[in-house]
């Protein structure tokens, strides 16, 4: 009776850890950035309003999984839940491609906008691949890190400049330049060994990879402002409890209003620290800015051509 009574207690001590659920979630960027952050705090409100029954562990800077085979982990159910730039799932559909157009949404208001406009079918593409859109966090807007001052494309001709994405390729192609693909964490290294000259990205990424040992200029075009999707694997949270979902929904709630509030101060923040470190921060020039909405619109009819329904749909859906 000793011996069972002591397994009893023992068993109860354990109970609460045996009975949670310990989900991962990994995402591609560094503890120093936004979305990293955002996901942090999702997952402690989950834990703490579940009194520890989901518990969640983020693997942030690609960890545990590459951020291209993000998507792929969480489809099927290697992880449960995941994060991803939106614009590396272009080739699977062309909605994804939403954001990564230039000059098709410029302004925080004209982003949320267009994510409005392109949500329902984003929705729905990841609806048939297994999952479920729980957030997005918006990204500052992107603009041009290079080694030399550009004043205009032909500044450009022939540079090998960073790709991360589909449209970003696209982008390479038509701006003159070679594209080359290179994540996150691979950018210091690319540029120092001469494999890149340059890329388009936010200031916030330039801070994370200390972008001013590497290249002198930013010019602040402010092409378009992509987003971060947080997905989780339809099964597993279908195997939620009906209170659980609605914790869980409520967090992605919270981390989705956190995202459009900080984005544009975090912006000006790590622009503030580019400065700091001694890059030449500058606004385009008007050729520049010509040259690259022109662009922006050939890929903006390029775009509508691959799914004339549905990117279709989303153009009308936009009116900024």
């Amino acid at each position: 009776m000793k011996k069972l009574t002591s397994a009893l207690v023992f068993s109860s001590l354990l109970s609460t850890s045996a009975f949670a659920d310990k989900w991962h979630m990994p995402t591609p960027y560094g503890d120093g950035n936004l979305p990293t952050q955002i996901a942090y705090s999702f997952a402690a409100e989950i834990k703490e309003k579940t009194g520890g029954d989901l518990d969640i562990t983020v693997h942030s800077g690609g960890s545990l999984v590459k951020h291209t085979e993000i998507p792929k982990a969480v489809k099927s159910g290697q992880v449960q839940m995941g994060e991803v730039f939106m614009g590396i799932l272009g080739n699977e559909d062309p909605i994804f491609k939403h954001d990564n157009i230039p000059f098709l949404a410029t302004s925080y208001d004209e982003a949320k906008q267009l994510w409005e406009a392109a949500k329902p079918a984003v929705e729905k593409q990841l609806d048939k691949s297994g999952m479920k859109l729980l957030y997005t966090v918006a990204w500052p807007a992107q603009s041009l890190y290079t080694e030399m001052p550009v004043e205009q494309l032909s500044d450009l001709s022939g540079a090998k400049m960073r790709a991360y994405s589909p449209s970003t390729s696209r982008l390479a192609d038509l701006m003159g330049t070679t594209p080359t693909t290179i994540q996150v964490p691979d950018i210091p290294q690319a540029f120092s060994t001469g494999i890149i000259q340059a890329m388009i990205t936010s200031p916030s990424t330039g801070v994370d990879s200390q972008a001013w040992d590497y290249v002198n200029y930013y010019t602040d075009v402010k092409a378009w402002i992509p987003k971060n999707i947080v997905v989780v694997n339809k099964r597993a949270f279908g195997r939620l409890d009906k209170e659980t979902k609605r914790i869980v929904l409520e967090a992605a709630k919270h981390a989705q209003e956190q995202s459009w509030s900080k984005v544009a101060e975090r912006a000006d923040m790590d622009t503030a620290l580019l400065v700091e470190n001694g890059m030449n921060v500058s606004e385009p020039s008007e050729k520049l800015i010509s040259e690259l909405q022109t662009i922006g619109e050939t890929m903006i009819s390029e775009w509508k051509a691959e799914d004339p329904k549905e990117v279709g749909a989303i153009l009308d859906r936009y009116n900024p």
